[in-house]
């Protein structure tokens, strides 16, 4: 988001002081002439410094308004910035962060609620990585059952995927041989659309395979799950990898085992529908956040309600908030697309 300067402010100040010192210069003037037979005159044919106090009374009126004005409002404009600086920091997901004593006076009192108001949120989303980290825990009592509802996911995207297109395939490689006989143009036109067929079944199979690799990291931390996942793609793929893997503080085994997640969806969905073949990665913690961005640059899609909807971003987005996290995605159809996950670290 772009940083506004709350410059206005300071200038509606300066201005506003300037008006009131003129009105005060303009009733010290009607206090001086006051009773004076020649009125005004008596200003004009006083001097300082050789100008008439008629003309000085104003100029010092607006050198004094003005310069009160902008001191006070370059006060007030620094503390709201910090307020906008520090709401655009808890937007980022940045719970950690927390605004200074702003003053005694409703900007500093704004500043204090925000700041009770980012402990409750804190301790909301302490609670939710608990609850994560306890759903890791009891997980392997289940594993037995996910498994089996994983090959029933399996079979059905084989099914209406894969199996749909090798059966077109083999439909259209039949008749081949008869159309060839009565038109080769035509024919060549079915061989292409063969062609297209296998190779969008070869992705759906490369997809499928990436989630046939365990969810879970068996062991491993983040990092060493995600560096074998990418070999493998790099390897079996041929993509182009550009990896930048940092140390980070220890992160809670439910954090981790979701963000894992996290890349075996995204890393499918290129797989399956960017045609891309480049991807760039990066995991880094700035301060206490975790920040996940995986950037490809296939043919990218255009935003809509539905495609957001569909079940890969969706459950993306689930995962990210089940760990307090926010999830940005940006796609530009034939540029790519980007997914960036930021995970808030709090002490447990």
């Amino acid at each position: 988001m772009k940083r506004v300067l709350l410059a206005n402010i300071q200038w509606q100040m300066v201005r506003n002081s300037i008006w009131i010192s003129l009105l005060t210069a303009l009733f010290a003037v009607f206090i001086l002439t006051y009773g004076e037979a020649e009125g005004l005159a008596v200003l004009l044919r006083k001097k300082l410094f050789g100008i008439p106090i008629l003309l000085v009374i104003p100029v010092i009126a607006i050198f004094i308004g003005g310069a009160f004005g902008y001191l006070a409002g370059d006060k007030v404009k620094k503390r709201l910035e910090i307020l906008q600086q520090g709401t655009l920091s808890l937007e980022r997901g940045n719970f950690s962060y927390r605004f200074p004593d702003l003053g005694a006076d409703e900007v500093g009192l704004i500043g204090k609620q925000l700041n009770e108001m980012v402990k409750r949120v804190e301790s909301q989303v302490i609670s939710l990585q608990k609850l994560s980290t306890e759903r890791a825990e009891w997980q392997e009592t289940i594993k037995q059952s996910a498994i089996n509802e994983e090959r029933q996911r399996l079979a059905r995207d084989l099914h209406d995927a894969v199996s749909q297109q090798l059966f077109a395939i083999s439909m259209m490689t039949a008749a081949l041989p008869h159309t060839l006989d009565k038109d080769v143009k035509k024919a060549a036109q079915q061989i292409e659309m063969v062609e297209q067929m296998a190779s969008n079944a070869q992705s759906e199979m490369r997809a499928l395979l990436l989630h046939l690799r365990p969810s879970h990291l068996e062991g491993k931390d983040l990092q060493e799950g995600i560096q074998e996942l990418l070999v493998e793609i790099k390897t079996k793929h041929g993509l182009q990898i550009d990896a930048k893997i940092e140390k980070t503080n220890p992160i809670p085994k439910g954090i981790e085992d979701q963000l894992f997640r996290i890349v075996q969806e995204a890393l499918s969905n290129i797989l399956r529908h960017a045609k891309a073949s480049r991807i760039e990665f990066q995991l880094r913690q700035i301060h206490d956040q975790l920040r996940l961005k995986i950037i490809d640059n296939g043919i990218g899609f255009e935003f809509s309600g539905q495609k957001m909807g569909s079940y890969g971003l969706q459950m993306m987005k689930e995962r990210v908030t089940e760990i307090g996290g926010t999830l940005e995605i940006i796609s530009i159809p034939n540029k790519g697309t980007q997914v960036e996950a930021m995970i808030p670290l709090v002490p447990l």
